[in-house]
């Protein structure tokens, strides 16, 4: 058992989208002062901290993770002095505000880079990834994230620069002590200026050697990742988040060591790849409930009392999971939350989630992410038929999560008073905070309620998780036991109703939570039915 249990092991975190929460000026973009006026709302649900997605000054071309100047605050969504009334407001709330951090890469538009890509003697040059070659015969065959190839001719210096995601991405690099120090001072003036934490974007990928075909986990990343902690972390009671795509639970217990030398916690994906048909989440499969209930018994065992994990089925790059493994339903969207918040982590809820928000189906021309528009364009080009395209784009796209929050049923689902910068769901006229306000049962009230439940029950945070019925199809379910309480979680991961040999499961004690309105029969789960014992 954690016997000094840190804040953020008890806490729940809600991202913000600032683009898409709230707009406060009628330009159709999400901003700053739109938040703030929200911040008694992300209250009142009871979480502790705020991620914030990136604000920081940028040419958005990939909508803010290509940052131009990392003290600055993007036009688009206010200013600086917005920027820290923000953290007074939200700290004198009791919110923490964590913020979205991109030290793997900046923006082409950076004056670091600026200065780079003058010449080879000038001082800022080695602070990108460089290689020597010629305009029609890159270092090597690595691709970019976004497609097209890793490397960038630039003229001005005769060399290639290396970019894992858009060419307006450039690398730094890491193995420049001056980078990685310049980083660490910026990182201190944000803590210096109220920043409760930060959640390090594609943290795993800065130690890379792109002569190697390594962009993740490097050789020097431990030792980075120690380094800054060291510089930024001690001393600080900062909550840091890595997001860790090659994260396995046996580097997770670097990552997060409770001896604090890393981060705080990783945010890993391994769950999140499970229904993609190969190694492009673009080629869609049927979610295989065998490999889901296997890998989240793997990170629920193998880092207890060794390092923490987030827990999370959605965020600004991944699809509505609502849509994704259930049937949009507000049955579907609570059995997904109980799932997720009965399990040792820290749970993330993205804006909109707590609503039940739903994936869209709009035509290609109405996407705005870069992600989905190269790959459309490359996949129509290598002979892929639209209907496919688009299916994958309804199931998979970032833009999924990207539309605007559905306040009300108003114009623009009270988002904006002007033009949206991305289409409204039009499910917003029935689906919306509003609406859900004012009814009891509904998503919102059930999610208010796991966040004050994870808090009232250590179970929850200290228990061992003992998986029950693996072999079933259609039941995630399991149990939470710290040798004082036990918490039993049954789960009907279907549209169907399912029966179950009662005696599998040990449901003594009392029933404290069910998203029905009467508790189930023994031996039965209604379509999409949650329930919760403890005793």
């Amino acid at each position: 058992m954690n016997t000094t249990p840190k804040w953020w092991q008890k806490a729940v975190i809600y991202e913000v989208y600032p683009r898409s929460f709230q707009d406060s000026d009628g330009d159709g973009i999400g901003d700053i002062p739109g938040l703030i006026s929200r911040l008694d709302y992300i209250k009142s649900l009871g979480v502790d901290a705020i991620w914030l997605g990136p604000v920081f000054k940028s040419p958005q071309d990939d909508n803010g993770y290509d940052i131009s100047d990392y003290q600055d605050i993007d036009p688009l969504f206010g200013s600086l002095a917005d920027m820290k009334r923000l953290l007074d407001e939200a700290n004198a709330r009791g919110l923490k505000i964590i913020v979205d951090m991109v030290l793997n890469h900046t923006s082409d538009e950076h004056p670091w880079f600026m200065e780079a890509k003058k010449d080879r003697t000038n001082p800022k040059h080695d602070w990108y990834v460089w290689r020597d070659g010629t305009p029609d015969c890159p270092p090597n065959d690595m691709l970019s994230t976004f497609g097209g190839s890793a490397w960038q001719w630039c003229e001005d210096c005769q060399q290639f620069y290396f970019h894992q995601y858009s060419v307006k991405q450039p690398d730094l690099n890491w193995d420049n002590p001056e980078v990685r120090h310049a980083l660490y001072d910026m990182m201190n003036w944000w803590a210096d200026n109220g920043a409760g934490g930060f959640r390090l974007d594609v943290i795993d990928s800065v130690a890379k050697v792109p002569d190697e075909k390594i962009t993740a986990e490097g050789p020097n990343l431990h030792k980075y990742i120690k380094e800054m902690s060291a510089a930024v972390l001690k001393g600080r009671d900062l909550v840091t988040v890595g997001e860790c795509w090659s994260a396995t639970p046996e580097t997770a217990q670097l990552w997060s060591n409770p001896d604090g030398s890393e981060l705080s916690m990783v945010f890993q994906f391994e769950h999140i790849c499970l229904d993609q048909d190969g190694p492009f989440k673009w080629d869609l499969k049927k979610l295989p409930m065998a490999d889901l209930k296997r890998v989240m018994r793997r990170w629920q065992t193998e880092l207890t009392g060794k390092g923490w994990n987030s827990l999370f089925w959605e965020n600004h790059d991944l699809p509505r999971i609502v849509s994704r493994w259930g049937d949009g339903s507000e049955k579907a969207a609570t059995m997904l939350a109980t799932v997720l918040f009965g399990m040792q982590g820290t749970p993330y809820i993205f804006q909109g989630q707590e609503i039940g928000m739903t994936n869209v189906k709009y035509e290609l021309e109405d996407y705005r992410d870069i992600e989905i528009r190269n790959m459309a364009a490359e996949r129509l080009a290598d002979g892929y038929s639209l209907e496919s395209v688009m299916e994958s784009i309804h199931a998979k796209g970032r833009d999924n999560a990207r539309t605007p929050m559905q306040w009300n049923a108003g114009e623009n689902a009270g988002f904006t008073t002007g033009k949206p910068w991305i289409k409204v769901n039009p499910n917003y006229t029935t689906l919306n905070v509003e609406a859900q306000e004012k009814d009891p049962n509904s998503v919102l009230n059930y999610y208010r309620y796991l966040v004050q439940l994870r808090k009232e029950q250590d179970v929850i945070r200290d228990g061992d998780y003992t998986e029950i019925m693996p072999d079933w199809d259609n039941i995630f379910a399991y149990s939470r036991d710290d040798g004082n309480k036990k918490l039993t979680v049954l789960a009907n991961f279907s549209g169907e109703t399912v029966e179950y040999p009662a005696w599998t499961v040990d449901t003594a004690g009392e029933p404290i939570l069910c998203n029905y309105g009467s508790w189930p029969e023994e031996g039965l789960l209604r379509p999409w039915e949650a329930v919760m014992y403890l005793k």
